[in-house]
């Protein structure tokens, strides 16, 4: 039994994890560490510059930025900097005109912006650095770092500005009243027992969030988006090879959330762990096969917090950013999860997990692009496939790759191996992602 201190602490967790983002976090995070500098300067920006980190610099080059019809880092800098709001945070390119946009746009013609790769050791691998450079030569600085919304850093001309920052914040938690609960280490004992044992008005917020990010998908559904991934799988096409099982339509609305969001549609989706693809392939899934099970709100609301709360345990081993794709940790929590909502024990649950790692471990981020349906589709289909098979009594042994007895080291495998053991991997991928020959209106 969880102690009531351990479920305020997790429930406080979640709040914070689980949060609402327009379009990709990375260059939403860009955009949001570009506006807090140029929210401190009262003319037009003279330069902009901008370090990344390895991870970052992958994640957002290749991804649509929403309502723009726009791709990569150079327009989300721009809007930042016309927009100035960083009180919006990760919703700040949720909206903005015309006028603002064709400002942004002319901006990123002239030779004000630079975007670098920030090197050097010790650097966090979600690292964002900007140096904002005024007409009237003040010099603003931001840094962004360890968590999308973290900013550690704030001055202008020197000074340095954060107290004022960090007392306009505290002015709002204290006007919401909300209070900060201290961080919590977790363990797969504890993801499974708060979602089975938390009172179900505590975690009620989860089954909204799964909603925002149906609600996303039905949107994408009627439209085209990136690879129309999920309107292959309702059309003829897919019915005829894939036919109109759970299966399918799980894979439908998680992948269309994904075709939108990373083509840049004017949506908002709830993300996990700072991914808008992690929130929706943690939660569709398992919102769908709920809903195909006929499970009530309950069960639905604990399966889904059973999920995303696993991701949110495995991020904390990976990193906010890796080279492990975000689609293998989601397609994870899915597994255990659905296993749940089959009627299945802890131990079977802990078996899906198991498949799963023994499974899909080694797929690759690539950035965040139109092609991440097609890996969360693949993490969704193993989901179910590593279920149904711990239903059956199948489970991968400790005696197959790093799958381990132990279900934490299990999961501390994975995480070594997406943090460390691939880290050459992710050099290499940059590499060859800065090196190609750039596609027309790149």
């Amino acid at each position: 039994m969880l102690t009531p201190n351990e479920i305020r602490q997790i429930t406080a967790l979640m709040r914070r994890e689980v949060v609402p983002a327009t379009g990709c976090t990375e260059p939403a995070a860009v955009a949001l560490a570009v506006a807090y500098a140029a929210s401190l300067v009262d003319s037009a920006p003279r330069s902009i510059e901008v370090l990344l980190s390895t991870n970052m610099l992958k994640n957002a080059m290749g991804v649509g930025i929403p309502g723009t019809g726009t791709f990569g880092i150079p327009i989300a800098i721009a809007l930042g900097a016309i927009l100035a709001q960083p009180e919006k945070q990760l919703e700040l390119l949720d909206s903005f005109t015309e006028e603002e946009l064709q400002r942004a746009k002319a901006l990123t013609k002239t030779e004000c912006i630079e975007v670098g790769l920030k090197e050097g050791d010790g650097i966090d691998r979600l690292h964002i650095e900007v140096r904002l450079t005024d007409t009237e030569g003040h010099v603003a600085r931001s840094v962004i770092k360890a968590t999308h919304t973290g900013l550690t850093e704030l001055s202008l001309d020197g000074v340095d500005r954060m107290g004022l920052r960090q007392e306009a914040v505290a002015q709002e938690a204290c006007t919401e009243e909300t209070t900060e609960e201290e961080p919590i280490a977790l363990t797969f004992d504890l993801v499974y027992g708060y979602a089975l044992e938390a009172p179900l008005e505590e975690i009620s917020f989860i089954y909204e969030a799964a909603l925002q990010n149906k609600r996303a998908s039905e949107f994408s559904l009627a439209h085209s988006y990136g690879h129309s991934l999920g309107k292959l799988m309702n059309s003829d096409l897919g019915q005829r090879y894939f036919g109109n099982t759970p299966l399918t339509r799980m894979l439908a609305y998680t992948s269309s959330a994904c075709d939108a969001r990373m083509d840049g549609a004017p949506i908002t989706v709830m993300s996990n762990s700072g991914s808008g693809n992690q929130g929706i392939s943690s939660m569709l899934p398992v919102l769908t096969f709920a809903e195909e099970q006929g499970a009530d709100l309950e069960q639905t609301t604990r399966a889904i917090m059973m999920s995303s709360l696993l991701v949110v345990y495995i991020k904390q081993l990976l990193g906010r950013l890796s080279c492990l794709c975000g689609m293998v940790v989601s397609g994870i929590g899915s597994a255990c999860a659905v296993t749940y909502l089959m009627g299945g024990t802890k131990e079977q649950s802990i078996g899906a997990v198991k498949n799963m790692i023994g499974n899909v471990s080694g797929m690759i981020c690539d950035g965040a692009k139109p092609s991440c349906s097609l890996k969360a589709s693949t993490g969704v289909g193993s989901a179910l496939i590593s279920a149904m098979l711990s239903m059956q009594g199948h489970v991968v042994t400790a005696t197959e790759g790093i799958v381990d007895d132990d279900i934490d080291i299990c999961i501390r495998n994975l995480a070594d191996l997406g943090r460390d053991g691939m880290a050459e991997t992710d050099l290499k991928v940059l590499k060859i992602m800065t090196s190609k020959k750039k596609h027309p209106g790149a």
